[in-house]
């Protein structure tokens, strides 16, 4: 991105995961050149300055995306949702990650935003089957571009900096095991880059029309295995260690024992370490001369990333301990717990039949898979209730005329026994939403507050929720079958 002329209107670009690792760094590189709009899940936590504007979003809700976006030119997509959401996430990350994405890029369409610069991982060209991480980061770039916005996505292997997730996992490994027995994942090849060639490469992509619509590989001056990676930290950290190359390790054993190692949640190790199987280098192809080639070394990049780290750990002792001394200060930080539930599953829809339909036969079939103990009613207006045994409905659920099409059903949960009372009215709400361009289907409870004492509903109504949605899913797959429609997409839904 250019700088703007004195006569020429600063671009605005609405840069989300603003508060986070790297979108905290680009907010830095890009301030001087345009209008942020700074996007978090706590925006009201931060203040605006002279050229950024802090913005709340939550981007599983569409509304919320929409205001979001609002006056944007740019959007740069730095979403991943690895790590639970909610109190209770019963979800596959991969379609929390289509639900944020599929809003993003819906909300950019009504906004008219002009280009989505998305980061992404590099996609193995001659992999027959993809990681589930992989899968889901080609599957969220299929998404971004479904509505008409041009996407640049920015692929990048393993990422030098300070925080993150890969690199931290290496240094931890590597302070904590003076012997590691080494998989032979180890000794795959991966392309690292440092930070400040990945925050060179979006912010050069911003505005690039000769990228737009494109994918760009980035990567580093070196191609190295992850064994090379440890050696080459071990020695920018002062510390001799002895690596055993051992062929009986498996991912599966892998992937916990990094977990175990490193403290790091298993939410972000499992899908990373899973995605090791596959070389992970810049294709020259898919490389452009200008912002493809990043010129910091792995040992150079890797001492930044801890100096850096030191400084911001002293930094943050120093901000905690101004803190503990306002006591006012430190009452306030006391939250109270949200118990909300986000759950979300995915369906095979029959040939022709959509979101709106699936709302309906799901509201229908409920009554006929529960019966005699549960049945269900539906008003004029598609508003539902859900009973057991009883005249007091479990749920209430209210249909949402003005945010729903034939693409996506949306029902507020606005009352029942099962719901909590609230003074004003929740944010709890299902969703049945069609994946772009195909017959799968999200079925999907955000933001849900259940009236039962958290522990008795997570190990009765939570679980009784999941029973209900793996036979629902059963239910359509055997329409399917009787169709005999879609048998490879069967499988793999099976």
């Amino acid at each position: 991105m250019d700088n703007p002329s004195i006569n020429e209107k600063r671009p605005v670009i609405a840069l989300t995961g603003a508060s986070g690792y790297i979108g905290n760094n680009l907010l830095k590189k890009l301030g001087k050149q345009a209008d942020i709009i700074a996007l978090s899940r706590n925006g009201d936590k931060y203040e605006d300055s002279e050229n950024v504007t802090w913005r709340s979003a939550d981007l599983f809700s569409l509304k919320d995306a929409e205001k979001a976006l609002e006056g944007a030119d740019y959007a740069v997509y730095l979403v991943h949702s690895m790590m639970p959401s909610a109190k209770l996430t019963q979800a596959k990350f991969e379609d929390m990650d289509l639900i944020l994405a599929d809003n993003f890029a819906q909300a950019a369409k009504k906004n008219g935003v002009k280009q989505i610069i998305y980061l992404s991982g590099i996609i193995p060209p001659d992999a027959d089957e993809l990681s589930r991480h992989l899968r889901s980061r080609l599957e969220v770039e299929k998404v971004l571009s479904s509505y008409g916005v041009p996407v640049t996505t920015v692929r990048a292997g393993l990422i030098v900096g300070p925080k993150g997730s890969s690199f931290p996992i290496v240094k931890k490994l590597v302070k904590r095991l003076p012997m590691m027995a080494l998989p032979k994942w180890t000794r795959q090849k991966t392309h690292p880059i440092a930070l400040q060639d990945v925050l060179h490469a979006l912010k050069g992509s911003i505005g690039n029309k000769k990228l737009s619509g494109e994918s760009i590989d980035v990567g580093g001056p070196e191609i190295m295995t992850y064994k090379e990676m440890m050696i080459d930290t071990a020695e920018v950290m002062g510390k001799k260690r002895k690596l055993l190359n051992v062929p009986f390790m498996t991912v599966k054993l892998s992937r916990l024992w990094v977990s175990v190692t490193t403290g790091t949640p298993r939410e972000m190790v499992y899908p990373l370490i899973e995605s090791l199987i596959h070389p992970m280098v810049a294709n020259p192809e898919n490389m452009d001369k200008d912002l493809s080639y990043g010129k910091i070394s792995f040992k150079e990049a890797a001492k930044s990333a801890l100096e850096q780290e030191e400084q911001e750990k002293q930094e943050k002792e120093e901000q905690q301990q101004k803190q503990e001394k306002d006591s006012s200060d430190s009452s306030s930080r006391s939250k109270p717990v949200i118990s909300d539930v986000r759950s979300v599953q995915r369906v095979l829809l029959p040939e022709g039949k959509t979101a709106s339909w699936a709302a309906s036969r799901y509201i229908d079939w409920l009554g006929e898979f529960g019966r005699p103990l549960i049945r269900t009613s539906v008003d004029q207006d598609r508003n539902a209730k859900i009973y057991m045994l009883g005249n007091e409905p479990l749920l209430s659920l209210t249909y949402s005329h003005d945010r729903s099409n034939e693409s996506r059903a949306l029902f507020y949960i606005s009352g029942g026994t099962f719901a909590k009372r609230e003074e004003t009215p929740g944010r709890g709400r299902l969703e049945f939403r069609q994946i772009p361009n195909s017959q799968e289907c999200i079925i999907a409870i955000h933001e849900y507050k259940p009236s039962l004492p958290w522990f008795i509903y997570t190990f009765t109504q939570a679980k009784f929720h999941l029973w209900v949605m793996y036979f629902f899913k059963r239910h359509l797959l055997k329409q399917i079958k009787q169709e005999n429609q879609h048998p490879k997409l069967i499988i793999e839904m099976e």
